[in-house]
């Protein structure tokens, strides 16, 4: 499983919605005038790379 393309083509989709979502809840956390102006872009985001994710992942489970 984990010399497969596509799995490691999942796992890394799925860090990076992992990653964004972190930055999210820290700016989030932090508050400021950051938070204020890119808040709703980086969840923007964050819903952007967990659908291709989604997809990813049901394709995977489909073809297996």
């Amino acid at each position: 499983m984990a010399s497969d393309p596509l799995f490691l083509l999942v796992v890394l989709a799925v860090l990076i919605v992992l990653g964004i979502l972190m930055f999210g809840i820290g700016t989030f956390g932090k508050g400021g005038d950051f938070n204020k102006k890119h808040a709703n872009r980086i969840m923007r985001w964050r819903i952007g790379a967990q659908a291709v994710a989604v997809a990813l992942i049901l394709l995977y489970v489909y073809l297996r």
